[in-house]
């Protein structure tokens, strides 16, 4: 059997080809196999994403979303806290960047959203 990728709407496995195109028998999107190819190249690429699925680079500013507690700090990271000038690294932790009061530290972008 052919190998398929999954649709690339809803990630529905039971895909499907007509001849030319992939079809989806649960949200019914119809894509070319090229176009597949090169969507798996992009998602291949370390793009870093802020909570809301925005893309982010260096030097952008974001806003933490979530109260964050600091190790050896006696108040956490508070929400609507603005980081200037983030820089991105690889690590579990992908944001560097320095914070008013606390310094230099490591983010999670799970944690922002782009400003």
């Amino acid at each position: 059997m052919d190998n398929i990728p999954p649709c690339p709407q809803c990630q529905c496995m039971y895909a499907y080809s007509n001849g030319t195109l992939l079809n989806c028998p649960e949200c019914f999107h119809e894509w070319s196999p090229e176009a597949a190819s090169e969507s798996q190249e992009a998602d291949d690429s370390d793009q870093v994403l802020d909570s809301n699925g925005n893309p982010l680079q260096n030097g952008d500013s974001v806003i933490v979303i979530k109260n964050l507690p600091v190790k050896g700090a006696p108040k956490p990271v508070k929400a609507g806290t603005k980081v200037k000038n983030i820089r991105l690294v690889d690590g579990e932790h992908d944001i560097a960047c320095k914070i008013d009061g606390f310094g230099a530290m490591g983010l999670k972008s799970e944690f922002v959203r782009k400003a």
